[in-house]
């Protein structure tokens, strides 16, 4: 089915209840219907924050321009596409009506399935105009999401022969996966962060709670013990270390790969 601006309206209106929704996959019936039909072939990644990384790799004294940042990823597939649609709008933060970020900022979606996509949802770009708009909403605090995603290949009908690449530019307010921690597992796993990343919590922690303060959108800190502590779900995104006013929240990079090993995932999900 192709989608029109009714359809859209009504995901729009039962979008809030996606909580709900997410809570059924714990039930074995139910969880085997909504993967199937939302969920098989999923592989996406959250990419940190462009400038967590600059932040965590001039520390080591490298020279700015050797720096390679998580945009490069989303840079490189724009580059490689032969076709690229912006949605005029983001599904997610004109649904909960968002305050706090551009509704009209919405996906970049990739390769020849886009060509499927109704014109009434957004328009065909050039490689310059989406790389303009990925960097639009970096510039607005938006995080990119990037991969194959069934549930967009669904909702937009693009069916699933030909995959469709997504990069979503996701708030921490309205974010479709702020359902993530209801999902089950075997779901909710469908959605990574960068492989060789992690955060961590250093001594300078006071406890202050500023980063439980809505700021994680899978709800992963907790103050346990006087001081903040990340959950085993944390997405790397780096929220939570923009805000800490201790500078008690830094990413570590395990692996200098970081970048490679993200690119080569999802070309495995889209190929």
């Amino acid at each position: 089915m192709r989608p029109s601006k009714r359809f859209v309206r009504l995901i729009e209106r039962y979008f809030p209840k996606r909580f709900i929704l997410a809570k059924f996959t714990h039930y074995p019936i139910f969880r085997k219907i909504i993967y199937k039909m939302l969920f098989d072939k999923t592989d996406t990644t959250y990419l940190t924050k462009d400038n967590i990384v600059e932040i965590t790799l001039n520390k080591k004294i490298e020279p700015v321009e050797n720096i390679v940042v998580p945009s490069k990823v989303v840079e490189y597939f724009i580059d490689k596409a032969s076709y690229h649609f912006i949605m005029d709008f983001c599904l997610c933060r004109e649904a909960m009506q968002c305050k706090n970020y551009p509704i009209e900022l919405g996906c970049l979606f990739m390769g020849d399935a886009a060509k499927k996509i109704p014109k009434e949802l957004g328009r065909p770009a050039t490689k310059k105009e989406a790389l303009a708009h990925v960097e639009k909403c970096r510039k607005e605090g938006l995080v990119h999401l990037i991969g194959r995603d069934k549930l967009d290949e669904t909702w937009l009908g693009v069916g699933s022969k030909i995959p469709l690449i997504t990069v979503c530019n996701c708030c921490n307010c309205c974010c479709l996966w702020r359902m993530l921690p209801h999902l089950d597992s075997k779901l909710s796993s469908t959605v990574k962060k960068m492989p060789g990343v992690k955060i961590v919590v250093n001594e300078n922690c006071t406890g202050c709670g500023t980063c439980t303060d809505d700021i994680c959108f899978i709800d992963n800190i907790k103050i346990k013990d006087g001081v903040a502590e990340i959950g085993k779900d944390c997405l790397a995104c780096g929220r939570c270390v923009e805000v800490c006013p201790n500078n008690a929240i830094e990413l570590i990079i395990e692996d200098n790969d970081f970048i490679k090993k993200t690119i080569e995932r999802v070309n495995k999900a889209v190929s």
